[in-house]
């Protein structure tokens, strides 16, 4: 049965992370509260699925010509650094920490994203008015 559910994982952040949000924002807590993986593990998992939608959105990007390929290594540079700086610290603290952790990251983003909305509702209420 937890075959199924992992497919079901995998295909629910497919969708979310085709939608221009991170999969593994809803897969990592699928694997961790549903299928009791550690968070460490669910992370791994994570970031094993995400190499399929990496080279499948860099396909894309390529052939609708939207790379900035000066803009890239630098990217990819400090990324790679960042990456290696965060999994070795990832390794160095407890699961319940790196949930801790996830779970406020994931607050942050949903307080930033409801910012971002009542923003630009609040400006195209404003522009309306200033119309009349």
């Amino acid at each position: 049965m937890s075959i199924v559910w992992g497919i079901v994982a995998g295909i629910v952040g497919g969708i979310i992370a085709g939608m221009g949000m991170g999969g593994g924002t809803l897969l990592i807590p699928i694997l961790t509260i549903f299928l009791s993986f550690t968070q460490i593990e669910a992370q791994g998992i994570n970031l094993i699925a995400f190499i399929p939608m990496a080279v499948l959105a860099l396909y894309l990007h390529k052939k609708n010509h939207l790379i900035a390929y000066k803009q890239t290594w630098k990217l990819a540079i400090t990324g790679a650094i960042v990456s290696f700086g965060s999994a070795i610290l990832a390794n160095s603290l407890k699961g319940d920490v790196l949930q801790i952790i996830f779970a406020l990251f994931l607050m942050g983003i949903g307080i930033w994203q409801l910012y971002e909305v009542v923003i630009y509702y609040r400006n195209k209420k404003k522009s309306k008015t200033d119309l009349k």
